[in-house]
């Protein structure tokens, strides 16, 4: 098998041509352009092409399938894409060792997903980004407002249009403030900010729903009980193709809500989720698990045997609803099936 490991750059990429059954190999220097790499394919005719995982992955990944070549995208935190212990590194030795690792079929992979997908993803993503801010704005208006002893109304009440135009009113122009009253600029200043952000908030969130109204498949998670619009469309962009998993659990791994495993002679015990995979979609799980808890009775039943009757397993708990959640919303995905409450699994199971 001849193998074409890309070892990218943003302006630079370093290629190793590596032939699998010889170990023979030569490098290419070429700039990273859409042209040059496939240029450079068409030349080197590989049976694969393999890469680690980057900002460029994307549009490379569009291109080398376009050309019907095996794809490989390397997941750089897998234990085998490691340096620790490393005299040398540059990027001809990154590229060789690509090349090997692809060819014994050791490489930890990543899922590329089509074009399409990530730029639903980035627009999902940024949502989420602005709602940061959002959040950042208002904590920095009640800030503003307690350094100088003024106080507002607490939670949703302090955001209302009236208690929005009472701000307002205390509230300076730049051009009309003495040095006294900065801060009622300040105000001002982040007020616009955040009319201007619930404004483009409320614009993406109508698209979004307009194209989660579009897929199947999200109108088809909306029919559990408790999840929304942007649930349902983040675990279906992320999870993309179902059938790529094989089990509930490697599903759960995938988003981090599985535990960690210490195993040493007779000694078996479970810690901690591991915390990897999808921050944003497993943090989106946890938050809707437990508004579920009061819409769905089998949520509420998974949490309560997961809980054992203990005020201290509340997170064991909640974590343990949400990964049984996820699981469900890709059976559904993999068997197009609407939403059946399964059977709850046994507390000693979840926990």
């Amino acid at each position: 098998m001849k193998i074409l490991a890309l070892d990218l750059g943003k302006r630079r990429t370093v290629a190793c041509e590596y032939h699998g059954q010889t170990g023979e190999h030569q490098f290419h220097t070429i700039p990273t352009t859409a042209t040059a790499i496939h240029d450079l394919i068409i030349s080197v005719e590989p049976s694969r092409v393999v890469f680690e995982i980057s900002p460029s992955a994307g549009w490379i990944a569009d291109l080398v399938r376009g050309l019907g070549i095996e794809l490989q995208v390397a997941n750089a935190n897998h234990q085998a894409w490691r340096w620790r212990s490393a005299r040398k590194k540059n990027d001809r030795v990154d590229a060789l060792k690509l090349a090997q690792l692809s060819t014994m079929n050791q490489l930890g992979l990543v899922h590329v997903p089509q074009r399409e997908v990530r730029q639903w993803r980035s627009l999902i993503a940024y949502r989420h980004q602005l709602v940061a801010r959002r959040t950042q704005i208002k904590n920095n208006i009640r800030a503003t407002l307690e350094r100088e002893g003024v106080s507002m109304p607490e939670g949703a009440k302090g955001w209302s249009p009236a208690s929005i135009d009472e701000l307002r009113g205390i509230s300076r122009p730049l051009g009309d403030a003495e040095r006294g009253e900065l801060w009622r600029v300040l105000l001002g200043m982040e007020l616009d900010a955040l009319i201007n952000i619930e404004t483009s908030i409320e614009s993406l969130e109508q698209k979004l729903d307009a194209l989660a109204e579009a897929d199947r498949r999200c109108r088809l998670l909306r029919t559990i009980p408790g999840v929304g619009p942007r649930l349902a469309e983040m675990v279906v962009a992320v999870l993309d193709d179902p059938k790529r998993f094989h089990s509930g659990r490697q599903v759960g791994a995938y988003v981090g809500l599985t535990p960690r495993q210490f195993q040493s002679g007779d000694t078996n015990r479970q810690g901690r989720i591991s915390g990897q995979g999808h921050k944003r979609l497993r943090a989106l799980l946890v938050e809707v698990s437990w508004i579920g808890l009061r819409y769905n009775p089998w949520m509420r039943e998974v949490y309560e045997n997961a809980r054992r009757g203990s005020p201290t397993r509340k997170k064991i708990a909640i974590v343990a609803a949400a990964r049984r959640l996820l699981v469900c919303c890709w059976a559904m995905l993999r068997d197009h099936q609407p939403w059946r409450p399964p059977t709850p699994v046994p507390a000693a199971a979840q926990a």
